[in-house]
């Protein structure tokens, strides 16, 4: 099974002191691209932002690692690869996936959170 293709994936990004920040994720592959989605004002998204170098990892749904970490580079993407991102999602997660896409919908409006695409280095 390839990174992504997990129901989750330990997403590491790093401070600007080099500190790792795991964070377990929803992942959906498409290709060799991975894609996550988050709040906008998420730290992971801040640190993405200022650094694009993140490792990834299998893990489950605590964050424990149930495999070896890979280096990547991750970006935030715009509006519209957000939105497909959001889709993808919500399709690999089925019904929990649009309810919880949905739920973040309300809460935070269409602009409240990003897709993260992460490509493996």
């Amino acid at each position: 099974m390839s990174l992504g293709d997990d129901k989750y994936l330990l997403l590491t990004t790093f401070r600007r002191n080099g500190t790792p920040v795991p964070t377990p994720v929803w992942a959906v592959r498409r290709g060799g691209t991975i894609y996550a989605w988050s709040a906008a004002d998420a730290g992971k998204v801040k640190r993405i932002r200022n650094n694009a170098d993140v490792t990834i990892a299998p893990c489950d749904f605590r964050g424990n690692p149930t495999g070896d970490s890979a280096p990547a580079r991750a970006k935030v993407l715009d509006e519209r690869a957000s939105e497909e991102a959001r889709h993808l999602i919500g399709r690999k997660y089925g019904l929990v996936g649009k309810i919880t896409l949905l739920g973040s919908r309300i809460r935070r409006g269409r602009t409240g959170t990003v897709g993260i695409e992460i490509t493996e280095t």
